[in-house]
């Protein structure tokens, strides 16, 4: 019998696939029957230095398991180069049907001493890159009928991290992002979604482990590899997900979240308008219940990988 979920004759675009996530995702999507761009600049975590070697290793595991790939070093921060990615997968395919938003750097510093330079660089790579590659595959998107992106995003953005300022509001912007994309493309048969991937890869391990509860979450971080985000990105940029779509998930190990989107949980009304005395002492006493705690991620998914 069949797979309901096949890729077959599709061209993925997968960004940051050099290793990490982006790695599975790619040998899971040739796996899948896809023929896949597999970009990567080759670059360190805090995205210094250039190698062709990740992406083009990437592809030859590909083709030897029986599948197609090209490789590519284009670097999603810049409009022009973002196009490049596309136009290649175009070039070598002749198509393109999904775009995997995954590539990502990391410059965490506590926010009171945050340089300009560590902000632009994350937000560049995560918010534009991920603005950069989608808008440049939305015209082709939209002239074919049809379409997937798959954007990653964060619950240090969704929920919150000490350290992250950068990446918190570049992956919450994502998530936006992606929302914008799918009410705009919708009629166009596009749909985006997003994942928040919990997994052990280089990113996460420059999270310090000073303290043996730090210690003690690396280990936890550890069991979650790579490898178990793949088969949700796949299913989402297959035709089998064509329902599927503005919506937000989360992967922990074995575990498979959708998460919330903000709606309005409790109001408050004065036919007679309020003054900031009056909010004072009503306005917040009767909204307090429901204020959102100032948790962080690890407060919310407090429990061990499943």
């Amino acid at each position: 019998m069949s797979s309901p979920v096949t890729l077959t004759n599709k061209v993925l675009v997968v960004t940051g696939a050099g290793g990490g996530i982006g790695r599975d995702i790619a040998l899971l999507a040739g796996r899948y029957g896809a023929k896949v761009l597999v970009n990567d600049i080759g670059a360190s975590l805090g995205g210094e230095g250039l190698s062709a070697g990740p992406a083009q290793q990437v592809v030859e595991e590909i083709k030897a398991a029986g599948g197609d790939a090209v490789a590519n070093t284009d670097s999603v921060s810049d409009a022009a180069s973002a196009g490049r990615i596309v136009q290649t997968a175009l070039d070598h395919f002749g198509r393109i049907d999904a775009v995997v938003n995954n590539a990502g750097i990391l410059r965490d510093r506590f926010f009171h001493k945050m340089s300009e330079e560590e902000w632009d660089a994350v937000i560049k790579v995560h918010l534009y890159g991920s603005y950069h590659v989608s808008r440049a595959a939305a015209t082709h998107f939209r002239e074919q009928g049809s379409g997937a992106f798959v954007h990653m995003t964060s619950t240090s953005g969704l929920i919150g991290m000490v350290g992250q300022a950068n990446y918190s509001a570049a992956k919450l912007g994502v998530a936006a992002l992606s929302k914008s994309i799918a009410l705009d493309m919708a009629n166009f048969g596009v749909r985006s979604n997003c994942i928040a991937p919990f997994a052990w890869s280089r990113m996460i391990a420059s999270i310090p482990a000073d303290t043996p509860a730090q210690q003690a979450r690396i280990e936890r971080l550890k069991q979650m590899t790579p490898a178990k985000i793949a088969p949700l990105v796949i299913y989402l940029a297959s035709d089998a997900a064509k329902d599927v779509n503005a919506q937000i998930f989360a992967v922990r190990n074995n575990e498979v979240f959708v998460m919330s989107q903000p709606r309005p949980v409790r109001s408050v009304h004065r036919s007679e308008g309020w003054t900031p005395e009056s909010l004072h002492e009503h306005g917040m006493a009767s909204l307090r219940g429901a204020f959102t705690p100032l948790d962080k991620t690890t407060d919310v998914f407090s429990w061990d990988p499943i």
